[in-house]
């Protein structure tokens, strides 16, 4: 049998009146990196969202681990293990890279808001934080703040941060937009990397990038899911072709 971390039956959103997603199923299977691909405004980031609950369905179910999660509060799904990146790096541009870890690494310590406490009873968190910036290739730039590193290097940290959650499942948000070709190279050998014993499903517009990671796809065009499958089935399906470049024959 098949063994699938998450799941939604019938996923649907509307915005007064207007369904930016629609009846959308999806299946992830365990320990598969899995891609969200399709057109702008195709309801990839929408779906990304409900199943975080930063928005909550109209109709539709979802579950992770055989728990519904429907009604979750997206502070519990991080608790759950299913932790998710975003389109633009969300670091703490002025702490260094080292500082940012440390305050992800924080939450199981229980002393994340204890800001009062002194720069030494954090040191016990360096170690597994060095460990962490040397697995996503930041050692070099472990005590740079943030804001001084190349936007490709930002985004390396990020999923540094979300790998101190110890996540079960990782939720990409587009990880390589805006990058030149060398930080897309970095990044897609990062995630190739990190993938042992997770589950990953991502958001990307680069099809290059998808289709050298990627175990399954599926397809969204209008807020439906047009197509699913590997890379070789979903490239050669004539209604994903015309959804990308407007005409079959294009």
């Amino acid at each position: 049998m098949d063994d699938h971390i998450l799941e939604t039956a019938g996923l649907t959103k509307e915005f007064r009146g207007f369904a930016a997603v629609r009846d959308v199923n999806l299946r992830i299977r365990r320990g598969t990196i899995h891609a969200l691909i399709g057109p702008n405004g195709a309801g990839k980031t929408t779906v990304f969202n409900l199943l975080t609950k930063f928005l909550i369905p109209t109709t539709g179910r979802i579950t992770y681990n055989g728990d519904d999660i429907t009604r979750t509060k997206p502070a519990e799904i991080a608790r759950k293990g299913m932790v998710r990146s975003f389109q633009i790096s969300a670091v703490f541009p002025h702490l260094t890279v080292r500082e940012n870890v440390r305050i992800a690494l924080q939450r199981p310590l229980v002393t994340s808001f204890h800001f009062w406490r002194s720069q030494r009873s954090l040191e016990v968190l360096h170690d597994r934080a060095d460990e962490l910036i040397e697995a996503v290739g930041l050692s070099e730039f472990t005590h740079i703040p943030a804001v001084e590193m190349p936007y490709g290097r930002k985004r390396a940290l990020e999923i540094a941060t979300t790998l101190a959650l110890d996540p079960e499942m990782m939720l990409l948000d587009e990880p390589t937009a805006g990058m030149a070709h060398g930080d897309v190279d970095r990044i897609v050998q990062l995630i190739a990397r990190i993938r042992t014993g997770r589950t990953i499903l991502m958001v990307e517009h680069n099809l290059s990038v998808v289709e050298g990671l990627c175990d399954r796809i599926t397809v969204l065009t209008r807020g439906r899911v047009l197509a699913e499958g590997d890379y070789a089935t979903v490239s050669k399906n004539p209604e994903v072709i015309a959804a990308y470049l407007g005409t079959v024959d294009a």
